[in-house]
Parts: C-alpha cells; sequence; structure tokens
C-alpha cells in the first residue's frame, strides 16, 4: 500500500489516522456514556474521565497531523459530484474540524476555571484563565453541546459516505478504506 496519496485512493497513512480517529471519537463517546449509566461514586467514574481525556488529547493531537495532511493533493472523486455536494462535504469537514479543535480547547478551559489541573506525564499544562465557577459551568455546557453534535457530524459523514457508495457508485469511500 501506498504512503501517499494516488489518484484512486489516499495513502496509507492519511488513511490509518482518518480511522485512528474513528477508534478515538468512539472511545471518548463509549467513556462518557459508561461514566452516565454507572452510579454516583463508582470506582470507574475517575479512571474513564481519565481515558475520556487522554484520548480527547490524542484527538486534539492527530487533528494538527490530519489538517496538515489536507495540504497535499487529494485523490478526485470519479465520477466528479456536482459542485453543491463538494460544498456540503467542504462544510461537513470545516465542522468536524472546528469540534476536534474546540472541543478539546473548551474541556481544558472548563478544568482551569473549575481549578482542575491538567497534569499528564508528569507535567502541569498551565491554566489558561483564573477559576470561576460560574464560566467553568458555561464552559462544560459547551463542551458538552459540542460533544452532542458531533454525533451529529460523525453520523453524516458516515452516511454521506455510504451514500455515495452505495447510492451514487462513486468511489468517494473506496479512497479512504484500508487494504487495496
Amino acid at each position: 500500500m501506498a504512503r501517499t496519496s494516488n489518484p484512486a485512493r489516499y495513502g496509507q497513512l492519511s488513511i490509518i489516522m482518518h480511522w485512528s480517529m474513528l477508534v478515538l471519537f468512539m472511545g471518548v463517546y463509549a467513556c462518557v456514556q459508561l461514566r452516565e449509566v454507572l452510579p454516583k461514586g463508582h470506582f470507574l467514574k475517575g479512571p474513564l474521565l481519565g481515558v475520556h481525556a487522554l484520548m480527547g488529547i490524542g484527538i486534539f493531537t492527530l487533528v494538527w497531523l490530519r489538517l496538515l495532511g489536507r495540504l497535499s493533493p487529494r485523490p478526485a472523486i470519479v465520477p466528479t459530484p456536482p459542485a453543491w455536494q463538494g460544498l456540503m462535504a467542504s462544510v461537513l469537514h470545516i465542522a468536524l474540524y472546528v469540534l476536534m479543535i474546540l472541543t478539546p480547547l473548551l474541556a481544558w478551559l472548563m478544568l482551569a476555571a473549575a481549578g482542575k489541573p491538567l497534569p499528564y506525564w508528569g507535567v502541569a499544562i498551565p491554566a489558561p484563565v483564573a477559576v470561576d465557577p460560574t464560566l467553568a459551568r458555561a464552559l462544560k455546557g459547551w463542551h458538552e453541546w459540542l460533544g452532542n453534535a458531533g454525533y451529529w457530524l460523525i453520523g453524516l459523514h458516515a452516511c454521506a459516505g455510504l451514500l455515495h457508495h452505495y447510492w451514487l457508485k462513486d468511489n468517494t469511500l473506496k479512497r479512504m478504506l484500508p487494504g487495496r
């Protein structure tokens, strides 16, 4: 499998990053859902929140590499879709990138405003805002709202890929699938 994109499909690195991002999103959302069903004070609530945060940091890190990858040429969709579909795809991709950047940033600001440091691997990340419980609650609301919007954005992205593959019969999905 080629490491770089070719006219027919994305390169191996792009494909790995795309599907790794999906795995991280599944983990982030699974941690949130599991925390909600556990009773108050359950011993797994803390570790699930920690895993949720680590995966969120993973998403935040990987998104910048994905954005760099978008600077390289992308394989063409064959047959070429109408312009309105390209516009819709661009809007959805921008929304997904906003989600992947803004949601972790809101979490960091929320924790800082709540007076909770973000210590990982022995390095304490400095707080960008002063302790402010009212701000922390507001940021938590925005973080959760974006997280919920993520379900829809990711679902639309997946549905669009399936629509292109099964209904429109173009190569949109095939360009990003692992394998040959």
